[in-house]
């Protein structure tokens, strides 16, 4: 019983025939014997121009590969049936007779070809079209040679092999037929398509992909409730293919019902399918961007709308140019915040991008134990991998953290930010009371103007709205502060309106308790005072979110800071109390002695209640630069007054102890020596003096092609750019989440989601395209849309 081939074994042995096409001879060796030809392996390189044109020693057709068969087919049948022309061919013995092949029966049978090595007659469409085992092996593998046979009236041999119209031979010259005429093949007939089809097809789908283009650029939603034909609002993508379609006639005459079924590229599928292409596009260019830097990751963690924990992945580097870059990369959904988990996910997604963790050079997260652990951290199973991705707390968040501490623990600022709130609250839970602040707003605006106190103009006498003090926003309080005194009378004479014309007890009565308290001098001091600190903070706050902001001078924005506060509780506090009783004069606000002793509002009496003091030490507790000995050694590479902080040992020191897998023992030599030459070289040249970052010298280096001669240099600077400042990054991420997956977008896939939120947040790349003419791999899945483009 013959043994059947399982499908697993054809596979295998296609992939060895395809695997040894390129490396087989192309000489090729044919035994004679046709058991000889049937054990030997199929051959599988071919050198077209060096075909065997006599049909006696020829391969048979069905000893190449099937992919190429068509092609010998046509290399044969462009040299032509072999057809020698002699004067005298060998004579055979039949017989009594000696007979010989005639060549005048190449005229009478096209077909007919002859073979000087055999002395044998073949016929070519036949050898073309020829199978494994032929029905008439004579005029194919054997050869004919019975010339005896040929002139033999209705036995002729030549007649008879031609036979009837479904012979084998008929069939072969159809095959040839055929074969030779091209545009009528299957695949040329399934994909032909007219050059108008063609125009329409792509101009197809071109409108889908620019309607895919502009609704996630802003952070639209795709489907609607009812896609039907009959209902009136088909959803953002349906409707922007209307709308085009309305705008231009040829769209018009093209899209949706009036598209063929199969290519009207409207599908979710089709939608997600490219929205991921574009996302590819972007994630594969930051890729590039970061070519073989290395990087550091900015990680944190929040819930989305369907209440699912999503992490934001975030990674900063310095791109070829030397600029600093922060790109958002992926949002990855994970089921519980372990460190283990989360640095599983992190591995995952930068391994599919071909990113190292041994390429890592600094982490970012904020202060939560599972990130910032010393033992089982996620910095520290970082650390195991790669012993210089060192770990930088957050210092907006540190910020943050000191701000925060000081108002819970000064009992009259958690006052102050109290009371306001509840203002704003009052205000803004009533629409009529809303429109009657801004009312009294506008007529205060007028008089002002009438009498000559404020100047008008462009931008001038803008009305705000009283804002809510937000605990972990506040590099939003100053604003929100500004405007409460700048609405303070307003605000004064709705409160007293409210106290006689209240429509219930409950409001006049909180209208009353509120009036009592702005009317206050403790409420007046703390409100301009929290002007003044929140003013010279908001800087820092600020800076700290910047993208290009580097570790060296967010640090200096952190002293800067600090020295202020200082001057203003050494030299500002008499200044700032004499405009607080301007304003409590103007007000007839009570002023109280100010000899007196003042009693806090626990009890405990004191000479002054310093929250001067207080927020500056709380920021000197957060922000121990002094104590980090890698920044002070960075500090050294600071451009700064002509490089005045430059010290050869300290950045030795610095590539020595704190990037090991960067500079080994002969690069240390190097960097001594290029450092020497580095100092009196930037010192004295012209494009280098007045730089004040460190940002901006690693520009310069590149800019003036310097990064080549102290490459050393030029890699330490990088290394320390690479360091994070703040994950004010992944806190813009959350932002984008909230307007990417809303309340009713809640079910949308964790992929669709992430490559909506790439497209989003990374506008700046360059223009992501599509081209029209690309199809992408279609799967069974997809019931339309199946049409490829030609």
């Amino acid at each position: 019983m013959k043994k059947r081939k399982t499908i697993n074994s054809f596979i295998k042995a296609k992939e060895q025939t395809l695997t040894s096409e390129g490396n087989s001879s192309s000489n090729i060796d044919i035994s004679n014997s046709s058991d000889q030809q049937s054990n030997k392996s199929p051959i599988t390189d071919i050198d077209v121009s060096s075909l065997e044109p006599d049909p006696g020693l020829r391969t048979p057709i069905w000893k190449y590969p099937v992919n190429q068969r068509d092609e010998i087919r046509r290399a044969y049948i462009k040299m032509g049936s072999y057809q020698p022309i002699k004067n005298e061919y060998p004579r055979t013995k039949f017989g009594s007779q000696n007979r010989r092949f005639q060549s005048h029966w190449f005229k009478k049978f096209t077909w007919l070809e002859y073979s000087p090595s055999k002395d044998a007659a073949f016929c070519f469409p036949c050898f073309l079209f020829d199978h494994k085992h032929p029905r008439n092996p004579a005029f194919t593998m054997d050869g004919f040679k019975y010339w005896k046979r040929v002139n033999d009236g209705d036995r002729c041999a030549f007649l008879m092999h031609i036979g009837c119209n479904t012979s084998p031979h008929n069939n072969a010259m159809e095959h040839l037929d055929n074969l030779m005429n091209i545009p009528h093949h299957i695949d040329k007939m399934m994909n032909a398509q007219s050059s108008e089809e063609k125009q329409k097809n792509r101009l197809r789908l071109t409108a889908t992909i620019e309607s895919i283009r502009w609704l996630t650029l802003q952070a639209c939603t795709f489907r609607g409730h009812d896609e039907s034909p009959s209902f009136n609002n088909r959803g953002n993508f349906i409707e922007m293919i209307k709308f085009m379609g309305k705008m231009n006639e040829n769209i018009g005459d093209i899209v949706l019902e009036k598209a063929p079924k199969n290519t009207k590229y409207t599908s979710p599928d089709i939608q997600k399918d490219i929205l991921n292409i574009f996302a590819n596009q972007v994630r594969t260019k930051i890729r590039k961007e970061i070519g073989d830097a290395k990087f550091c990751i900015l990680v944190d963690e929040a819930s989305d709308t369907s209440n699912k924990e999503q992490m934001t992945i975030v990674l900063r580097f310095v791109d070829i140019d030397g600029f600093l870059r922060e790109r958002f990369f992926a949002i990855v959904h994970v089921t519980d915040t372990t460190a283990a988990t989360l640095k599983k996910k992190i591995s995952d997604t930068l391994g599919c991008y071909d990113l190292h963790i041994y390429n890592m050079r600094g982490q970012g997260y904020d202060d939560a134990s599972n990130m910032r652990g010393s033992w089982n951290g996620l910095q520290a199973l970082f650390l195991k991998d790669c012993s210089c991705a060192y770990y930088v707390h957050c210092f907006a968040h540190r910020l943050q953290l000191a701000l925060t501490a000081t108002a819970e623990k000064e009992v009259s600022i958690w006052l102050f930010f109290s009371k306001s709130n509840s203002n704003c609250n009052l205000f803004n839970a009533s629409p009529k009371r809303h429109a009657e602040l801004l009312s009294a707003k506008k007529a205060e605006v007028a008089h002002m103007v009438a009498i000559g106190e404020r100047d008008t103009g462009r931008g001038c006498n803008q009305i705000g709205n009283l804002l809510r003090l937000r605990k972990t926003r506040w590099s939003s309080n100053f604003d929100s502060i500004c405007n409460m005194i700048d609405m303070y009378s307003s605000v004064i004479t709705i409160l007293e309106n409210m106290v006689y014309d209240g429509s219930s007890n409950s409001i006049r009565g909180e209208a009353s308790g509120l009036l009592i308290a702005m009317k206050s001098f403790d409420f007046i001091f703390i409100l301009h005072l929290m002007q003044k600190i929140m003013g010279l903070i908001n800087l820092l706050c600020q800076a700290l979110q910047e993208k290009s902001l580097d570790i060296l001078n967010a640090m200096d924005y952190v002293s800067t800071t600090k020295t202020l506060l200082h001057t203003l509780r050494e030299e500002g506090f008499a200044i700032l109390l004499s405009y607080v009783k301007e304003v409590c004069a103007k007000y007839d606000i009570e002023i109280p002695q100010m000899e007196a002793r003042y009693k806090s509002a626990t009890g405990r009496s004191c000479q002054q209640n310093d929250s001067i003091k207080i927020f500056k030490l709380k920021i000197n507790s957060r922000f121990k630069d002094e104590a980090v000995e890698l920044l002070k050694l960075s500090c050294a590479l600071e451009p700064k007054e002509n490089l005045k902080l430059f010290n050869i040992d300290h950045i030795y020191r610095l590539a020595e102890k704190f990037y090991p897998l960067d500079f080994d023992t002969q690069d240390l030599h190097h960097l001594r020596m290029q450092l020497d030459h580095y100092k009196i070289d930037i010192v004295s040249h012209e494009r280098f003096k007045n730089l004040s970052t460190i940002s901006e010298l690693c520009r310069r280096l590149i800019e003036t092609n310097k990064s080549g001669s102290y490459n050393l240099i030029d890699r330490l600077i990088c290394l320390v750019l690479t360091l994070p400042v703040s994950s004010a990054t992944t806190e813009r991420a959350f932002s984008a989440m909230k307007l990417a997956k809303i309340a009713l977008r809640n079910k949308m896939e964790e992929e669709f989601l992430t490559d909506s939120m790439v497209i989003y947040i990374e506008r700046d790349q360059p223009q992501i395209s599509l081209n029209p003419g690309y199809a992408p791999a279609y799967t069974n899945g997809w019931n339309n849309d199946r049409m490829p483009m030609s």
